[in-house]
């Protein structure tokens, strides 16, 4: 099989809603640990969801930034979250990664979370960082870079949209993006 392309910075310079949809089926891999993303949310900086929305601070001000760069920041104080920043540079809008179908390191994954089910490994965002150890020290890195690793996707896949998971403002915007059929997801599209 032929490698597939590399994803460079300049595939995250457009608007978070043609880069969500993009993102599924794509390779990615952190130190060579990742799989196929199946399921992301698009948040726009004009979306009260978005952490932009309030204006830079401390915490996003990787989003005010550069496209083509991972915002890393903690949820609930607890689980870590993966975004990649989209559109032009000061848009402040990014592309949370919510599950990947893991495909290379599982081993690894699977010490990570202390489970052995695949699908129970990246089903989530919290789940697929600590999978894929991403931390705090992944923040404003480049994407296209290592400890990075992202390829176009080989085809076309079938995606299905629907409301956003696990937020109380903006709740019923369809900008929850996955693979339709996908065992991997984190929580089922509804017909």
């Amino acid at each position: 099989m032929p490698r597939l392309r590399k994803i460079r910075r300049s595939f995250f310079d457009r608007s978070v809603h043609e880069v969500a949809p993009d993102l599924i089926g794509s390779l990615m891999l952190v130190n060579g640990v990742g799989g196929l993303v199946v399921e992301v949310e698009a948040y726009h900086h004009t979306d009260p969801a978005a952490h932009s929305y309030g204006g830079q601070t401390p915490r996003n001000g990787v989003m005010f930034g550069a496209p083509g760069f991972a915002y890393v920041y903690r949820s609930y104080g607890i689980h870590w979250c993966l975004n990649v920043v989209c559109e032009p540079q000061g848009s402040a809008s990014a592309v949370l990664i919510r599950a990947i179908e893991p495909t290379a390191g599982i081993a690894a994954m699977q010490r990570r979370r202390g489970l052995t089910d695949p699908r129970a490994l990246c089903s989530g965002p919290g789940k697929l960082a600590e999978a894929m150890a991403v931390t705090i020290a992944h923040n404003g890195l480049a994407l296209d870079r290592p400890p990075f690793e992202l390829r176009e996707r080989e085809a076309e896949p079938e995606i299905v949209a629907g409301p956003r998971i696990g937020i109380t403002k903006a709740v019923d915007l369809p900008w929850r993006y996955g693979l339709k059929g996908s065992r991997f997801l984190s929580k089922p599209f509804k017909d």
